[in-house]
């Protein structure tokens, strides 16, 4: 989260400066929510009779919302990262598998491969410049880096603090392995209709909509343990105190 503007002589400006970086964060996770799940779950469960659109209108129309979301967020933000160029991967995969009419199969594949290419990638990295967990939860978006880096030096304690990145990696890369298991078993579960149907189209809106609460929120767990993990490490190596680590 990125500082307030320093506007002086008021002690109420200050506090609403903090509070509007977190106003826009919540309206995007909402409007993410209402675009990626709620519409294409309504669409693909609702609009895939042959009486309405039938599968495959209903189908294209269900899956253009995440993908045009995601173009939208290309644009605005200028850049396509590793997780975004999966995502819109997966997209074409689901509607490459509905619209060839390809076995029911393939979507349990498909759902667990894309998390464990992540986590794969999230382990390879760290022998690159750019590891992923820089990326998820050590960036300076939500920590002081500067600081850090300049407290682990004085210390001398940055060696040490590299072995709490690589074991902070490890947990948060279990998180995409826990996805990636999740992901097959409920599609697996969810989605035996013949793709290029109505009922195959049901059955997809059906788990995008279970993928939140029985993939997304195990996996959050994780993830914020490995968040914290790393915070308890730096605090220790540091010296300095959680208010001075992260960005207020």
């Amino acid at each position: 989260m990125q500082e307030a503007p320093n506007i002086p002589e008021s002690s109420e400006l200050p506090l609403e400066s903090k509070k509007t970086p977190q106003k826009p964060q919540a309206s995007h996770l909402f409007l993410e929510l209402i675009i990626c799940v709620i519409l294409p779950t309504l669409v693909l469960k609702y609009m895939s009779g042959d009486d309405r659109l039938g599968p495959v209108y209903a189908l294209i129309l269900g899956l253009s919302f995440p993908l045009l979301f995601g173009i939208h967020q290309f644009i605005k933000e200028k850049k396509f990262g590793f997780i975004p160029a999966l995502g819109f991967i997966s997209i074409l995969l689901t509607s490459g598998i509905g619209l060839l009419e390809l076995d029911a199969k393939y979507i349990a594949i498909k759902e667990a491969s894309i998390p464990l290419v992540i986590a794969i990638g999230t382990i390879i990295s760290l022998k690159t410049p750019y590891p992923l967990v820089k990326t998820f939860i050590y960036n300076d978006k939500i920590l002081q880096i500067d600081k850090v880096d300049e407290a682990l030096d004085k210390s001398n304690n940055k060696a040490e603090f590299d072995k709490t990145l690589t074991i902070a990696t490890y947990i948060l890369s279990s998180s995409f392995f826990l996805s990636a298991i999740l992901n097959y078993a409920l599609a697996k579960y969810i989605v035996v209709s013949p793709s290029g149907t109505a009922e195959f189209n049901d059955q997809l809106g059906t788990m995008n909509l279970l993928s939140y609460p029985v993939i997304t929120i195990p996996c959050v767990i994780v993830m914020v343990y490995a968040m914290f993990y790393l915070f308890r490490h730096i605090k220790r190596l540091t010296g300095l105190d959680f208010e001075e680590l992260i960005h207020q």
